[in-house]
């Protein structure tokens, strides 16, 4: 597949000295090459977003939100063809490619309430004669720069709800895997937005920068690590722009002993090893209390050892490969680490090669126990299907563990105790909250939360937050002397 910028409605060939190979994580085979573009065309792309902006945000709400109802039906329509493209240039298997679209699509729906989201408010003789009222207005040119391991669906966290809000706007892919949002964007044209209302443009840190920077872009959203999270908020805010920029985590999930341990086994290896656990909200962590350590030990480490590895479009395949060999040396090290610091490495994955894709870049499931607080494997998101396990005597502890992390993401309890989740959910310092679930991914109708060193801004991704964001508030406080109005 050729990629391509959009810039101003139309497909543009980028003027690039560098390529980037995309390479399909389970052949090793290079599939695309994305061009590394820079400050130039980030300049036109933010040009044509510019120009297109005062007309746009004058299309009435509810003619903005027809482009999104057609959108929802394309994407819905050709859903299969953009979830095997996940496949291949990210590694998802095909069914977990698929849910990442039904969530971008929820998104979009959502979105399509902007008339009703977008409601001010009017209050009649605060004082005699005068009334005060709050209207949203759009932004400006937004931007998101996107992560590689949902390549479908984060960009929708942001990109609808800024259109109907009246906004432009721009997208940078990862660029590990820019096909899929070369694909969408194809399917942006067949709607028929007004030209330059979105744009796209590939690249790496040059083309970053020059969103960051550019003064005609007034909002950025990112998601990614946390040390990029950082840079991206830090220099965004220094040119004045609004910023969401959610970070890493380290996910902890705390299995009482009256947790249903068979529920609570095949929820925590779905969290934990479904996309490769390359994903914000895998748990990374599990905290056995009391008489839960044997029996969930012995559970996981059957589940590991039994998850079927391989090509995410091979029928029976229950995890694919990661992203690259960097990543698979890097969760190697990671695991070799672990076993250095003196914990034990129950199930190991190192050294996987899946027959017939000797090239590919897998990691099976593994599980380290007896991981200690303070420990590298403690500290830092792997972001592989690697689980630690640590045991503690209460639930006091565990929460005291939980909190004292530098991550906010997730944090999960598995309990039949209602007391207990009414405590955890509670005390527990993270801003996505399950029980009894292990992926505490919020619905489309509720804010994408995170707390501490997983986030960083005010609002975040989604629902009212992702209104908030894409629009100002202008208050207006006017009065009419009956004296005038009698004129009319």
């Amino acid at each position: 597949m050729e990629i391509l910028n959009y810039i101003n409605g139309e497909w543009v060939k980028p003027d690039a000295r560098e390529y980037f190979d995309v390479i399909n994580p389970a052949t090793g085979q290079v599939i695309a090459r994305t061009p590394l573009c820079g400050k130039a065309e980030v300049d036109a792309a933010a040009g044509a977003a510019s120009a297109a902006f005062p007309a746009w945000r004058r299309v009435p709400v509810q003619d903005r939100v027809q482009y999104l109802f057609k959108l929802r039906d394309l994407l819905k329509a050709n859903q299969d063809e953009i979830s095997k493209l996940i496949t291949d240039e990210c590694g998802k298997t095909f069914d977990e490619s698929k849910a990442e679209m039904v969530r971008a699509i929820e998104n979009v729906e959502v979105a399509c309430g902007m008339p009703h989201l977008s409601k001010g408010e009017f209050v009649e003789d605060i004082a005699s004669g005068i009334d005060e009222l709050m209207i949203r207005q759009p932004v400006g040119v937004c931007t998101t720069i996107a992560p590689f391991n949902f390549p479908g669906m984060i960009p929708f966290w942001f990109l609808p709800y800024a259109l109907a809000a009246g906004n432009t706007y721009i997208i940078k892919p990862s660029e590990k895997v820019p096909m899929t949002m070369q694909f969408i964007f194809k399917l942006i044209e067949q709607v028929g937005f007004p030209k330059g209302v979105i744009n796209m443009v590939n690249g790496t840190k040059d083309a970053v920068d020059g969103l960051l920077e550019h003064p005609v872009i007034r909002a950025v959203t990112f998601v990614g690590s946390t040390n990029t999270a950082k840079y991206i908020y830090a220099t965004a805010a220094a040119h004045g722009k609004r910023v969401q920029a959610q970070g890493g985590a380290k996910n902890p999930v705390i299995i009482l002993p009256d947790a249903d341990m068979e529920m609570a086994t095949k929820i925590v290896a779905d969290s934990a090893f479904g996309c490769a656990g390359q994903r914000c909200l895998a748990v990374s962590l599990a905290v056995t209390v009391g008489e839960a350590r044997n029996q969930f030990t012995e559970l996981i480490c059957d589940a590991a050892s039994s998850r079927v590895v391989g090509y995410g479009l091979d029928a029976g395949v229950q995890m694919g490969p990661v992203i690259n060999r960097a990543s698979k040396e890097r969760i190697e090290q990671f695991i070799s680490l672990g076993s250095k610091e003196g914990a034990d490495v129950l199930v190991d994955g190192r050294g996987t090669v899946i027959e017939g894709y000797e090239r590919g870049s897998f990691v099976r499931p593994t599980i380290i126990a007896g991981v200690q607080p303070g420990t590298e494997v403690w500290k830092t998101e792997i972001f592989g299907p690697v689980l630690g396990i640590m045991h503690v005597s209460t639930i006091e502890e565990a929460i005291a563990l939980a909190n004292s992390h530098v991550y906010g993401n997730q944090a999960s309890l598995f309990t039949s105790s209602g007391s207990a989740a009414r405590k955890f959910r509670y005390e527990v310092d993270a801003g996505n909250v399950g029980i009894n679930i292990g992926v505490a991914a919020p619905m489309a109708f509720f804010p994408f939360s995170g707390w501490k060193d997983s986030f960083f801004g005010d609002m975040h991704g989604q629902s009212m937050d992702a209104v908030e964001f894409f629009t100002q508030k202008k208050v207006v406080i006017e009065r009419w002397p009956k004296e005038w109005t009698r004129k009319f």
